[in-house]
């Protein structure tokens, strides 16, 4: 009795136990990429918050190559930060010109590394906001984009041979590179015909003008200087400046 008593227990142990797995076999059919998707998470997670890298160029984006590389210290910490000027590369931006050829025109932009213990960390990508090198200067040939470090400023400039040049000066703030100064010089050749100094931080625009129309050459020119009080009513930041080449009618209006 006993013995038959203990085998009708085991048996109902059985079809508890092959029950309550094929339960669990159901439930894992219901949503089978549950487990997947959980590991998906878990990748993006950890590729999102390694946001350092030994190599700057990893930064480069798809699709766009190298245009300029420059080092200098932006945040004054003995460091060398670095500086990506990219250009995109897609093949409809490349035309032939009647008289020039092969032209790319695709724009290029600005990736702003700082240099940690670790690598580089990103601090700015702002990837289209310059003309392409290859844009049409009418009679003369188009202004030419230099980016540089001095002083922890990062400066954009442009020359423009014997019509002059502008420079646009940046600094590191809040989570950004605000512009701070901008200063352009108007020629001809080699006689200077006026310049501006806008300093965005004590609010002052000192413009010099030559008044010697008979100049000739450089050291003849004869500047009167007017000094006047701006309002910015914006600050203009790096990260939202969609094209340099419209920013200084913004900054001299």
């Amino acid at each position: 009795m006993t013995n038959k008593l203990f085998s009708i227990l085991l048996i109902l142990s059985l079809v508890k136990l092959s029950s309550c797995s094929d339960s669990a076999r159901a439930k894992k059919t219901e949503n089978p990429s549950a487990d997947v998707a959980l590991m998906q998470i878990d990748s993006v997670t950890e590729s999102t918050s390694s946001n350092t890298k030994k190599n700057p160029l990893d930064f480069l984006p798809e699709s766009f190559v190298l245009f300029e590389k420059v080092l200098g210290d932006l945040n004054k910490d003995g460091l060398e930060d670095c500086i990506l000027v990219v250009k995109g590369t897609q093949k409809e931006m490349i035309i032939q010109d009647e008289y020039l050829g092969e032209l790319d025109r695709n724009r290029r932009g600005i990736i702003i590394l700082i240099h940690n213990k670790d690598g580089y960390e990103l601090a700015l990508k702002n990837i289209n906001c310059f003309a392409s090198e290859h844009e049409d200067g009418g009679a003369y040939y188009a202004p030419e984009l230099s980016v540089y470090v001095r002083k922890r400023n990062l400066y954009v400039s442009y020359e423009h041979g014997k019509y002059g040049s502008w420079s646009y000066t940046f600094r590191a703030k809040d989570a950004d590179f605000e512009l701070i100064g901008y200063d352009a010089s108007e020629s001809n050749g080699p006689v200077i015909y006026a310049e501006t100094s806008i300093n965005f931080l004590s609010k002052k625009k000192i413009v010099k003008k030559n008044t010697n129309r008979e100049a000739e050459e450089e050291g003849m020119e004869v500047f009167e200087e007017t000094l006047t009080k701006i309002n910015t009513a914006k600050r203009i930041k790096l990260s939202e400046i969609k094209d340099f080449d419209a920013l200084q009618e913004i900054v001299l209006d």
